[in-house]
């Protein structure tokens, strides 16, 4: 009886499964949620149609500013977007960040990056004064101002 009771509870254990695993979601800036979404490539062609779309997209956490977390960059698809907060009124963790999931919502915008800018981000990523100077031509790029984003641990 013992052993018919032992293997009922075991049967019950492995029939309800394990916990499912719950993803850890910290938030900077405005809370936000972590629904409707903007499909990345519906994106570019919003902004591309009207120069400037509020929206929120999902990316992977390539870099953070290593000096004050004040900008990070964002993969999503195949393109890094520039994320930078809304009147620098929050901050990213300085390390330890990549290759997380990061929800951002705010501001989407074709920039152009001046050079001393894009110095200014090298070094901040902690880039050598020297290898700042190699750079001698603006970007335009998809940007992004943020005003809430969630890291996903």
């Amino acid at each position: 009886m013992k052993k018919t009771i032992s293997i009922l509870s075991l049967a019950t254990i492995f029939a309800c499964g394990t916990p499912s695993e719950t993803k850890v979601e910290i938030f900077y800036g405005n809370k936000i949620t972590s629904d409707s979404l903007t499909e990345y490539p519906d994106l570019v062609e919003q902004v591309e149609l009207s120069g400037q779309v509020s929206t929120k997209i999902e990316g992977t956490i390539i870099e953070t500013c290593a000096k004050k977390g004040c900008w990070m960059k964002v993969k999503a698809d195949d393109d890094t977007l520039i994320v930078r907060f809304k009147d620098y009124g929050f901050f990213v963790p300085k390390e330890g960040a990549e290759g997380k999931t990061v929800i951002i919502n705010g501001e989407a915008f074709y920039d152009t990056l001046s050079v001393d800018l894009l110095r200014h981000y090298a070094e901040d990523a902690g880039e050598s004064k020297e290898e700042s100077l190699r750079i001698t031509e603006p970007e335009f790029v998809l940007s992004f101002t943020a005003d809430g984003v969630i890291i996903q641990e």
